[in-house]
């Protein structure tokens, strides 16, 4: 099986430095450039899943609630063949639904393991790991940097995309 590049990136992020504000970034791009516009892609699903850890890591329980809740919905009635992603989809759903009880009982934050079942995938994902000098399934506490990623990122692309659209939008009501 072939996984995406990004894929690979997103799962040796996600177990090596759980750089989860990454993972984010990383399938964002990726599911706007192959399924752009479909909120029911299984990668938005991904996309969910890391931001739900984001958030608990972080302690904000609502919005790690909220996240999850919709990456379990996503997950449960998507349309896909889940060897294609090479996961185990009854773990990761017990795994999840899990993890929703720990943030709706605020409790702290543990890594959460994927279950990849594929030898292949993980084998790929630990190259990734260790030629970008990671640790596969670390378990090391990520640095305050990582932890906290959303406080110094450079937002000025998303606000001149954010501004661009509302222009484009009174534009369209002017019409």
């Amino acid at each position: 099986m072939v996984y995406p590049d990004e894929y690979i990136e997103y799962l040796a992020h996600f177990h090596g430095d759980q750089d989860f504000f990454e993972c984010h970034e990383i399938l964002e791009e990726y599911w706007k450039e192959v399924d752009s516009g479909n909120k029911e892609s299984i990668w938005v699903s991904f996309i969910l899943m890391a931001v739900s850890c984001y958030h608990h890591r972080r302690g904000n329980f609502t919005g790690a609630r909220k996240t999850l809740e919709k990456a379990i919905v996503m997950f449960k009635h998507g349309n896909w063949i889940w060897s294609d992603y090479g996961l185990d989809e009854h773990i990761l759903l017990a795994r999840l639904e899990e993890r929703l009880h720990n943030i709706n009982n605020q409790l702290p934050f543990k890594p959460l393991v994927l279950p990849i079942n594929d030898a292949f995938l993980e084998e790929q994902c630990v190259k990734w790991c260790l030629s970008h000098g990671m640790e596969w399934k670390s378990s090391l506490i990520p640095a305050e940097a990582i932890v906290h990623r959303h406080l110094t990122r450079d937002r000025s692309e998303v606000i001149l995309e954010r501004n661009a659209a509302i222009a484009e939008r009174k534009e369209r009501r002017k019409k």
